[in-house]
């Protein structure tokens, strides 16, 4: 059985978890606390070099981290992941926006805005770059969604889930998307999807490690 190492509160894990459960597969979950350090301990160092959570154990000493590639993994030879050069390009293209343009932005708002204790005063200087930058970003998935339902491929992929994690996170951190109709019908479009799960879903049906 595959091990997740994953934190509850984290956009990128919560991408993992949202295509495991989409696609039904049993997985042992290991809750990795970011912020006590424990994804810097030298056992995990081990499993991660670059000490960041998700990281997913496929095999007895092979592990993959990088919340994207996982997704890759996981959905392959699903609808989850287009086989198609041109939807799997496309499906790539919206999901290299997500870590260079979004979650820089409103990912890093929502950690240090929402996990970290006293993270608006730490950060003060860089809030104005991300609300800048995060509303550019948005007003790109803005304008696609005005003209289609989903990413890539005409249908709901990965390139979805990797773009919804911190975008349905963006009001706990300031951002307003009153002005981004088609982004939130989007974002009501996802979590009708069959399987979606809640970032604060706990996995009862699977095995968690303690």
């Amino acid at each position: 059985m595959q091990t997740l190492y994953s934190m509850q509160r984290s956009g990128n894990s919560y991408k993992v978890r949202l295509a495991l459960a989409q696609l039904g597969v049993q997985y042992r979950l290991v809750e990795v606390d970011i912020l006590k350090g424990e994804s810097h301990t030298p056992e995990f160092l081990t499993k991660n070099p670059n000490g960041q959570v998700p990281l997913l154990e496929v095999a007895p000493g092979r592990h993959i981290a990088e919340s994207n590639a996982i997704l890759w993994y996981v959905a392959g030879g699903t609808p989850l992941a287009p086989d198609d050069r041109i939807d799997r390009a496309e499906a790539l293209q919206w999901m290299f926006f997500e870590q260079h343009s979004l979650e820089p932005n409103l990912g890093a708002a929502y950690f240090w805005l929402v996990l970290v204790k006293g993270g608006r005063d730490l950060q003060r200087h860089a809030f104005e770059d991300w609300m800048e930058e995060g509303y550019r970003s948005l007003r790109v998935m803005e304008n696609h969604l005005k003209h289609n339902d989903f990413f890539a491929a005409g249908r709901y992929t990965i390139a979805d889930i990797a773009l919804y994690a911190y975008t349905h996170l963006a009001h706990h951190s300031d951002y307003d998307l009153g002005t981004f109709p088609a982004i939130r019908k989007w974002l009501d479009r996802v979590a009708e999807q069959p399987g979606h799960i809640a970032m604060d879903w706990q996995p009862s049906a699977l095995e968690a490690a303690q």
